[in-house]
């Protein structure tokens, strides 16, 4: 992995790519700390990375696009494929590279809240607990991208895809409050969920019985849900979308509020992606 990861950053810093990821950055952080901190003498600089979130719509695709698909379209990948190297060692020393990348970068965003202190008191836990939020939010959405990388060998196709993945988290954000809250549509929605769960099992293990076993099971625990406790649908939608949101979880970090539930949720959405990478490299090695 160690190899994989050097090799990388290598890469990184002898193309322009680490210092356009870096650049950027830089440039919209630094015109937010004036415009919200210099300027009006403000030490809530927690708003700051709240407000330059939308970043990592631009530059996430710019770090990730030729993670994987590089190797492809230049047949590198059947070299590494081939290797002894383990492909779980492949997926993570390039995540890992992309991730040295960005910590380098909110690295020095560490600056900003320094030369604060200098002139007045900053709340320290607050902002100790936006940077912990900002890092998980931007791995999650470097393993978006990683996987997006892996499956496709051309890189301005995986950096449009990433691009859109990610715009679509904002869009959903968005849209909440324009989504259904009544009942019925809260029990429809449950049942196209236990739909998608059941094709996806069928996908994964290639067995009908099981597949169709698991969603008959669980549309009769939602139907008795139903039944009994029928205000369980009631906003259901809703609350499905902001349970999952990536965004909506970051807020309370920018509150100072250190959620051990949204560090879990953040640190199983990375595994999910690193495992979906790797899954598509095992199945690339062996076809």
């Amino acid at each position: 992995m160690s190899a994989v990861l050097k090799k990388e950053l290598k890469i990184y810093f002898s193309t322009p790519t680490g210092y356009i990821f870096m650049g950027f950055f830089l440039l919209i952080s630094g015109f937010f700390f004036a415009v919200s901190n210099l300027f009006p003498a403000s030490p809530n600089y927690t708003s700051v990375l709240g407000n330059i979130t939308f970043i990592f719509l631009v530059v996430v695709p710019v770090l990730t696009m030729r993670l994987l698909s590089e190797e492809a379209r230049t047949k590198t990948d059947q070299l590494l494929l081939t290797s002894p190297l383990k492909l779980t060692d492949i997926v993570l020393g390039k995540y890992l590279a992309a991730v040295t990348v960005f910590v380098i970068t909110i690295a020095v965003t560490i600056l900003y809240p320094i030369i604060l202190s200098f002139y007045g008191d900053i709340p320290v836990a607050e902002t100790l607990g936006a940077y912990i939020g900002f890092f998980l939010l931007g791995c999650s959405f470097i393993s978006i991208g990683l996987f997006i990388s892996s499956l496709t060998d051309n890189q301005f196709i995986a950096a449009v895809v990433t691009f859109s993945a990610l715009l679509l988290t904002w869009v959903v954000d968005w849209l909440e409050s324009a989504l259904p809250t009544d009942r019925v549509a809260g029990f429809i929605f449950v049942l196209i969920l236990i739909g998608i769960v059941s094709a996806w099992i069928y996908l994964t293990i290639r067995n009908i019985i099981v597949s169709v076993s698991a969603g008959v099971a669980g549309a009769a625990a939602f139907v008795a849900v139903y039944i009994l406790k029928p205000d369980f649908y009631d906003n259901a939608i809703v609350r499905f979308f902001k349970w999952f949101s990536l965004l909506s979880r970051y807020q309370k970090f920018t509150n100072g509020l250190l959620d051990l539930s949204s560090i879990v949720y953040y640190l199983s959405f990375i595994f999910v992606f690193i495992f979906l990478t790797i899954r598509v490299l095992e199945k690339r090695r062996w076809s």
